[in-house]
């Protein structure tokens, strides 16, 4: 059975992509029919490699070389494929299972340096106070400038109750300083839930795992027994990285009407091109005896939802973000998305390696793809209520220079010079204001904790349930996102209309979006 998931890298498990990608695990290497081998190509690596081990300063052992070699043929595609080693393969598979070893943090690489994505919550990580956005330039007192992912992972894992020292440089305080995290195992509780306000739910995913969609129907169960009159719910997707496609899939069908269309994928292969339908078939994984969702209330089909998403919201993620949006079924509030719109094929090489490998595209239902452009929310909202400068300093898909093209964009290159030149007036005006800070005000923001996610101090949710509620939604303070035509192919309700999350979808409009699927393929 061929298992699906989307990975982003978790220093907690200590293999790192550097990018959130959406992964089908194939149960062996496909047959192609392969166009003749390149000979003088192969005769020149021959030759580069005969020169390596005769001329080099010192030997070179054989495996090393050729693995380097393999990993950067698969890397210079495109930042999600990539050549699997013995440790990486294992750790990829542990993954699903929601339980790690090691800080908990997602990252990245920037400029040279580890770029943090987003702490775990509740890890040793969080503890310690590292942020989003968090450039780590030395492990242990090494400089991580020249070391490969790989390399700086391997430092940075441990068993648990040993200590690593990161001296971390925070952009937006222009500061360097050194945090000491203690190592643990991490299991993380993907699925958060309770009343936020009578009446109303807050349910938080932090990833998609193999329980995610049992802890959710037992969750949402719950909710309903405790308030039979549910009036609406917050689902909190904010710095979720993604994880099992069949999980992101249930999620989905917990919402939307019976045997809708979540997500379909398009390549050059036939096993790319499939179709996910919110059907037990689609989201059934080894573990589960029965049907999760099978005796779910009827009334998580039609209570209003609000979705909360950020730029950390990425790839199995932005599926179901995407197919709620498409379905009218709940309505978007926070930032753009990551933009990861593709999706890879871990195929086994021997017992203990593995090729990942991109191999086809996905769309929202609506046939939509989201590569490099992301999910713009109904309401573009703050992460605080003074604003979010920070958001010069995001890192999205559209920002890897091998990053794949939007096939639906032909005017992407002029759009990513746009993007590029409204970052750096951005920059400029967050260079402005920080200079116009007073000390105290620097200070003030330099111990600026992040909220509780979910709580009354967490000032998107807070609009969130206003939304819900009716009332006036306190909208971005920069504002400077555009609508964008290609982004909603069919158009949800206007973000200004409040209370618009209150509509929930119908038979037809279900129909609509599903037709518009099935033609996309």
């Amino acid at each position: 059975m061929r298992i699906h998931l989307k990975y982003i890298g978790l220093v907690a498990a200590g293999l790192v992509t550097g990018t959130f990608a959406t992964l089908q695990f194939s149960s062996a290497a496909q047959p192609n029919d392969l166009a003749p081998l390149p000979l003088d190509q192969l005769r020149l690596f021959a030759e580069v490699f005969g020169q390596i081990k005769s001329d080099y300063v010192e030997p070179v052992d054989d495996k090393k070389l050729l693995t380097a070699a393999i990993k950067g043929m698969v890397s210079s595609l495109d930042p999600h494929s990539s050549y699997l080693d013995k440790t990486e393969y294992s750790e990829l598979q542990e993954q699903t299972r929601g339980k790690f070893a090691g800080l908990g943090i997602e990252i990245s690489q920037e400029d040279g340096l580890i770029k943090v994505i987003s702490p775990i919550e509740d890890s040793p990580a969080a503890h310690a106070g590292i942020r989003p956005g968090d450039l780590i330039t030395r492990i242990d007192d090494k400089p991580v400038r020249g070391m490969t992912l790989d390399e700086s992972v391997k430092m940075m894992r441990g068993d648990p109750g040993t200590k690593v020292t990161l001296t971390i440089y925070r952009k937006t305080d222009e500061r360097s300083f050194p945090v000491t995290v203690v190592r643990a195992e991490i299991k993380v509780q993907s699925v958060k839930t309770k009343m936020i306000a009578p009446g109303y739910a807050w349910v938080r995913i932090t990833s998609f795992q193999e329980r995610t969609v049992p802890d959710l129907a037992a969750k949402l169960t719950d909710l309903a027994r405790t308030d039979p009159q549910l009036k609406g719910i917050v689902l909190d997707l904010r710095n979720n990285g993604g994880g099992l496609l069949q999980s992101a899939v249930g999620v989905a069908g917990a919402f939307l009407p019976a045997n809708s269309v979540v997500v379909s994928t398009n390549g050059q292969i036939a096993d790319s091109k499939q179709t996910y339908r919110d059907t037990f078939s689609n989201y059934r994984l080894p573990s589960f005896d029965s049907d999760p969702l099978k005796n779910l209330p009827a009334i998580f089909k039609t209570v209003p939802i609000v979705v909360l998403t950020n730029a950390y919201t990425a790839s199995a993620s932005e599926i179901v973000a995407g197919a709620l949006q498409d379905y009218h079924r709940a309505q978007l509030m926070g930032k753009t998305t990551f933009g990861k719109g593709s999706v890879q094929t871990v195929r086994p090489l021997t017992p203990d390696t593995a090729l990942r490998l991109t191999t086809a595209y996905y769309y929202t239902p609506s046939g939509r793809s989201i590569q490099n452009r992301g999910i713009s929310p109904d309401f573009v909202v703050d992460q605080y209520a003074d604003g979010d400068p920070d958001d010069a300093l995001v890192t999205r898909e559209a920002d890897y220079q091998n990053h794949l093209a939007n096939l639906q964009d032909p005017n992407e290159k002029k759009e990513a010079e746009q993007r590029q030149a409204d970052r750096l007036q951005l920059l400029r005006n967050l260079e402005e204001t920080n200079a116009k800070k007073t000390a105290e005000q620097r200070e003030k923001d330099r111990n600026r904790i992040p909220p509780e996610p979910g709580s009354t101090n967490d000032f998107m949710a807070q609009q969130a349930l206003h939304e819900l509620m009716g009332q006036p939604v306190v909208l971005s303070k920069a504002m400077v996102v555009t609508e964008d035509p290609m982004d909603k192919v069919d158009q949800p309700a206007s973000a200004a209309k409040a209370g618009s999350a209150a509509a929930a979808s119908t038979p037809a409009a279900s129909a609509a979006v599903a037709a518009s699927a099935a033609e996309k393929k």
